[in-house]
């Protein structure tokens, strides 16, 4: 939600106020761990991520992060709340030694019991996975492996920045079935520096071999921190960069493949095997409105109604803590309507909107209330509505992060998030 620029320090009092009210058991509850560590930087990475930490300083982060968890967890809002999801991001949560992650879980599993967890999502660089760490995922409870391969050609990837070659992406698949994951994710990316409709097949059809649960297609984005729009701007970057009409007709033909293979579209970037199970907890929590517990350096949450960020200084984010203080940075509290906005837009990029949920839970009919922006969106063929259903097109699912501002309040629209 595209308010960052509004949020104001002294409204983390109001947060704090959050904190100390009512448990509310109906509302899902997940915990998120950003884990900023990565072997490189990709050169269009715009996520707060440090390369290069050793392994002192990565066991005091992770103690931060376990703090924070214990925080939390002493919280009235929060105390005896049971946890239904988590996940693991970054960054690489994979980066991270076996010891490491064993001594941030039983931590977090001792502050807030993990005995009823729907979902355990990680994200992992196939590089930096061995048999005996990926023994240790699948221990700790993990139901939903991820892996970054973004691309399946080797030229790519180095061009790219990516730390792990076609070599490692192979190495890993065979631990990987022997461990029976529950879904294995596997992310592309199309657009990224070098590609070219050749190379782009063929990555697709290497996803495909790859035999994986479910498949999630991004369109490369250069935000203006990233290593790329830096070179650009400067004028030192020579590569052609894709445009967003063959962007959106690499993920077309990602589709339209993945379909012959036997996927069906589960939301605008990801597709998922016929007769698998569908369910990505974290995804839907975050989508419908529930409650996330979001720990790490600069990471972002929302709980009790306000979305919170951390500190995204290092040093700050971890005196915080060992003061036995929440580290957070800004607070913005929602009204009725911003949460009303927030699940709409967010609910969209699944390619469907139920309107009774909204009738439901908020008494809005928002066929009504946002009814030029539907009426404007059908006549660019970018979806279709009925009372029962909002249903996006293929060609509205393509592009549609760029359809979400119609349901923007105006002060909202011009907001940057980098």
């Amino acid at each position: 939600y595209p308010a960052y620029s509004f949020w104001k320090p002294d409204y983390v009092a109001e947060f704090d106020k959050s904190l100390h009210s009512s448990p509310k058991p109906d509302v899902p509850m997940g915990l998120y761990f950003h884990i900023p560590f990565c072997r490189k930087r990709c050169k269009f990475c715009y996520f707060k991520v440090y390369t290069g930490k050793n392994s002192d300083e990565i066991q005091t982060y992770l103690d931060a992060l376990a703090a924070e968890v214990e925080l939390y967890a002493e919280m009235p809002a929060i105390i005896n709340r049971p946890l239904n999801h988590i996940y693991f991001g970054g960054g690489t949560p994979s980066f991270i030694s076996t010891k490491h992650l064993q001594s941030l879980v039983d931590r977090a599993k001792a502050a807030m019991p993990w005995d009823n967890l729907e979902e355990v999502a990680f994200e992992c660089e196939p590089g930096t996975l061995t048999q005996s760490k990926l023994e240790t995922i699948k221990e700790i409870g993990v139901t939903r492996l991820s892996l970054g391969i973004e691309n399946f050609n080797d030229e790519i990837l180095q061009e790219n920045g990516r730390a792990h070659l076609t070599k490692e992406i192979e190495r890993v698949k065979p631990w990987v079935k022997e461990l029976g994951f529950d879904l294995l994710n596997i992310d592309l990316i199309a657009g990224m520096v070098g590609e070219t409709w050749d190379t782009w097949k063929e990555t697709v059809r290497k996803a495909i071999d790859y035999d994986a649960d479910s498949v999630t297609t991004y369109q490369m984005e250069l935000p203006f921190n990233t290593l790329y729009s830096k070179q650009i701007m400067d004028g030192k970057e020579t590569q052609v960069v894709a445009d967003w009409p063959t962007k959106r007709e690499w993920n077309d033909y990602a589709i339209e493949e993945l379909t012959a293979a036997g996927y069906e579209i589960s939301s605008a970037y990801t597709m998922v095997r016929k007769g698998k199970n569908r369910t990505f907890v974290y995804r839907d929590a975050l989508w419908h409105g529930g409650d996330i517990v979001s720990t790490g350096v600069a990471s972002f949450g929302h709980l009790s109604g306000v979305h919170v960020q951390n500190s995204s200084n290092w040093g700050e984010y971890i005196e915080k803590v060992r003061m036995g203080k929440l580290p957070l940075n800004r607070a913005f509290p929602t009204t009725e309507r911003d949460r009303l906005t927030r699940e709409l837009i967010l609910q969209t990029k699944l390619g469907r909107v139920d309107p009774q949920y909204f009738q439901s839970k908020f008494d809005v009919n928002i066929l009504s209330e946002f009814r030029p922006a539907y009426e404007k969106l059908r006549s660019e063929g970018m979806l279709d509505f009925n009372e029962n259903e909002i249903k996006l097109t293929r060609k509205g699912l393509l592009r549609v992060d760029g359809l979400l501002p119609e349901f923007y309040e105006a002060r909202y629209r011009n907001s940057r998030y980098t």
